[in-house]
């Protein structure tokens, strides 16, 4: 009876996670603090802003949240290319049409978004790409910048990542410098841009190149070229995205010292939303989300890192509201001193990459499990590269091309190899910050807190005192099944059913190679045993025969001597 209760406890506490998931609104402000002033919010009334990046994961949660709590800015003006055969105004519509913003429209009215103008541009292309006409609008009417534009993917040819990171910043800073009312110009770093400092504090660092020589070098060379000597330009960074960025933040610092009103936000791993305005929502795999994804449909099964060492992730919201408060700081408070800010987490809360897997497995196995899983999620990390790499072909390749034959037979197109084969490039770049630790001061971060009222504190949220680490990445893998993979709630029913199927078997499969291998074990047992003694006396033979030789070696001396 007690088994039938706790049953029915179990699946009324799902179907109220499900729920409360669905409706979710971000907190509302409560009564007793009304009466503070919003000083944030007071900072951007009026104001123009440019924002490069904005059709980014970050961009977007930006746009949202400067429009949901500063309604009464001017403008917003991003910066967008033609993609996909959308023109820029046709992708302006497609970012609104996010669920992302359901709540912005809801709470402030679909009116609101016309605030937002796009700008024809790219960051890649010389000038920008903008045309005379919107360079003299930008130069008259901004006062913030917010430039985010970036290749986020690690392992970008160097070339293109530098001329998009590098100089497109270059050529963000040289616009910046024509507008005549610019308040400040923000800079979107990143935590992990000077690897060597395994201590980081929130100053200037000298950059590894001279980046000016460093751009006008791409723009020359052509690419098949610039590949095949970018491991002796980069040195001992491990990718493009670390080494453009390092050079991109020394072009803002440069700028600094010379009077243009900037700063420089280092944000580290940025993931999931965590309260506002929608709780686990992402564009993009990324990060833990993709790890999750992977373990959840059982593809993953085995890692090379530290087990107990951790990485810095902050939720974007916590990412967008540092963001702003440096705005406010640098604007609203004229501190042009704290002009480098880190937003970070790991001295405040860490979670390692074992509680990652460990909590993960536990929500996709029994509360939120993914559609199709072409295995019972499990696996574990693995401290040494020899035994990862064992794995990786008993479990990740062979399964792979297993599975793909039966898809092929079956009249489908095989895409479990592919898979493998991203997952393994994503290894290589996982791999390098897995293995090794950082430490990042965050003091300016502190202080804002400091000389934040409780209202400020409570809208524009920077820290984790509340954090829940199990619910947040529930709601995470809860929102990647229906944003990411566009898997409805109304199919998690059947794939529960599937996971307890896989389940079993899985104990099975396990059963029966353990089986197998007794199995073969005793069949050959007289034969193992046979080798075993040949093996044994092969090696007696020999340190007996080297005992032997010591020893004459040993009565030779002495003869030798006495003669002499």
């Amino acid at each position: 009876m007690s088994i039938v209760r706790t049953h029915t406890y179990y699946e009324l506490k799902i179907a109220s996670f499900e729920e409360s998931f669905l409706n979710y609104k971000p907190p509302v402000l409560p009564d007793e603090l009304s009466h503070l002033p919003d000083r944030v919010s007071k900072v951007f009334v009026g104001k123009t802003i440019f924002i490069t990046g904005g059709s980014g994961f970050l961009g977007k949660v930006l746009v949202e949240k400067i429009l949901r709590k500063c309604p009464d800015i001017e403008r917003i003006y991003l910066l967008l290319r033609t993609k996909k055969g959308s023109n820029p105004k046709q992708r302006v519509e497609t970012i609104f049409s996010s669920v992302l913003f359901d709540y912005l429209k809801e709470l402030k009215g679909v009116e609101v978004l016309n605030k937002v103008y796009p700008i024809a541009g790219d960051v890649s292309e010389p000038d920008l790409a903008i045309s005379e006409s919107d360079r003299r609008l930008l130069a008259d009417t901004v006062q913030i910048v917010y430039h985010a534009a970036a290749t986020i993917r690690f392992d970008e040819g160097l070339k293109k990542a530098v001329l998009l990171n590098t100089r497109g910043t270059k050529l963000v800073l040289e616009l910046a410098k024509e507008m005549k009312n610019l308040e400040v110009f923000v800079y979107v770093s990143t935590s992990y841009c000077h690897l060597e400092e395994k201590v980081l504090f929130e100053k200037a660092y000298p950059p590894p190149a001279d980046p000016h020589k460093i751009i006008q070098t791409m723009e020359m060379l052509d690419e098949p070229f610039v590949e095949t000597i970018s491991k002796k330009i980069l040195g001992t960074f491990p990718n493009s995205y670390a080494f453009t960025k390092c050079l991109s933040e020394h072009l803002v610092v440069e700028q600094i010292e010379a009077g243009l009103p900037c700063a420089i936000a280092r944000p580290s791993i940025v993931i999931p939303i965590w309260k506002e305005p929608l709780p686990g929502w992402t564009d993009n795999i990324n990060g833990p989300t993709g790890l999750l994804i992977g373990a959840g449909k059982g593809v993953i099964r085995t890692m090379f890192c530290n087990n107990q060492g951790y990485a810095d992730y902050l939720p974007v919201d916590i990412t967008v509201n540092g963001i702003i408060l440096l705005t406010w700081n640098y604007i609203g408070n004229n501190d042009s001193v704290r002009t480098i800010c880190h937003l970070t987490s790991s001295q405040e809360w860490r979670v390692t990459w074992q509680e990652i897997i460990d909590i993960g497995k536990s929500i996709v196995t029994t509360e939120v499990p993914l559609n199709g899983a072409v295995w019972y999620p499990g696996g574990s990390m693995k401290s040494s590269k020899l035994v990862h790499n064992i794995c990786v072909f008993f479990l990740h390749t062979i399964p792979a091309y297993f599975l793909d034959a039966i898809i092929y037979m079956s009249g489908n197109k095989p895409c479990l190899v592919r898979i493998q084969d991203r997952i393994s490039k994503g290894f290589e770049v996982f791999e390098y910050y897995a293995n090794n630790q950082w430490e990042f001061r965050n003091e300016h971060v502190h202080y804002m807190r400091r000389i934040m009222n409780q209202r400020e504190k409570f809208e524009y949220k920077i820290d984790g005192n509340d954090m829940d680490i199990r619910n947040y990445f529930r709601d995470c893998i809860m929102a990647a099944r229906i944003y990411i993979l566009k898997e409805t709630p109304d199919t998690l029913p059947r794939a529960r059913i599937h996971m307890k199927i896989m389940y079993f078997v899985d104990i099975i499969a396990k059963i029966l190679f353990f089986g197998l291998l007794l199995w073969t074990i005793f069949k050959w047992s007289d034969a193992i045993i046979a080798i075993g003694l040949l093996l044994f006396n092969l090696v007696r033979l020999f340190f007996k025969s080297t005992f032997s030789a010591f020893n004459s070696d040993a009565n030779v001396g002495p003869i030798l001597n006495k003669e002499l």
